[in-house]
């Protein structure tokens, strides 16, 4: 699934490509795709003529502020338009979007089709169809109709994602760290392969129970976990994924990992062989000598 970095990816690209697009069509080729509204005549007529004034992301989520457009004059303040709420997307395993500026007839494994005022479109293809959208008309709020928006704890990059939050949530915690990394509702867009690559930064194995981290570790921990989110939005990604960003490209984060998917492999800092075993049923790769 993607995860944070690849998912920024994704916002930074529709962002720059999708400059003053109005969607002023859009064809639902696959019905659960659209979770909301619950009929997607409300989902497709809801979207039409609304101009993509700006791409946020939350967690591993997509969210596109959207205004209304009934009057194309240029000269008209883009300020001046009203909202039309929101346009929120989750990938999850394998969705991803292509732009197309010269029309042509959409692979079967096309979702939604959104097409722009010179009839350029962007198609939102996903072969294991689990990922989905919601159009969230304005008055009312994502957080409350999207449970796992809602949930959603602080983002690594935020304020209050430091040592002082973190030791307060594994205080009284016995499971594994690596399984408390993976809860979104305690840090927002970490998944398997950067909960992996944050704790071998580290130094901490993945099945120490949270609780018996110490501060000195934790500060270590934040550390980490920023510094090789970062990296990997440089990079565009992971490889290891489905991931593909706007261009249909994967991203460079895989061919510089540690430990994720180096199973058997040499540790790049001590020579010993990197294993792995499955934790909460993810599988997690560790050096048993770097990992303490």
């Amino acid at each position: 699934m993607p995860e944070l970095p690849e998912v920024e990816t994704v916002r930074r690209g529709l962002e720059k490509k999708l400059n003053n697009f109005i969607i002023k069509k859009v064809e639902v080729c696959r019905d659960s795709t659209v979770a909301f509204p619950k009929k997607k005549e409300e989902f497709i007529k809801g979207l039409r003529n609304s101009l993509i004034h700006r791409w946020d992301r939350r967690g591993k989520y997509l969210i596109a502020q959207l205004k209304e457009i009934q009057n194309e004059n240029p000269r008209f303040p883009l300020e001046n338009y009203q909202n039309n709420g929101f346009l929120v997307i989750h990938l999850r395993m394998t969705g991803y979007f292509k732009f197309i500026n010269i029309s042509t007839p959409p692979c079967k494994h096309t979702r939604i089709r959104f097409f722009g005022k010179n009839n350029n479109e962007l198609r939102y293809i996903d072969v294991r169809s689990f990922g989905q959208m919601w159009w969230i008309k304005q008055g009312l709020s994502p957080n409350r109709i999207i449970k796992g928006l809602g949930s959603l704890g602080p983002e690594p990059f935020s304020k209050d994602f430091d040592t002082k939050y973190l030791k307060k949530v594994i205080s009284k915690r016995t499971k594994s760290i690596k399984a408390i990394l993976l809860d979104q509702t305690i840090v927002a867009g970490i998944g398997n392969i950067y909960a992996d690559e944050s704790l071998y930064s580290a130094g901490i194995s993945p099945f120490r129970e949270a609780q018996t981290i110490k501060k000195n570790e934790l500060i270590k921990l934040k550390e980490s976990i920023v510094t090789i989110l970062k990296k990997s939005i440089g990079s565009g990604g992971t490889t290891f994924s489905d991931f593909r960003d706007l261009e249909g490209e994967n991203g460079n984060f895989g061919l510089q990992t540690n430990v994720y998917r180096r199973t058997g492999k040499e540790c790049r800092k001590c020579g010993n062989l990197i294993v792995r075993q499955k934790i909460t049923g993810r599988s997690t790769h560790w050096c048993p000598k770097c990992q303490k």
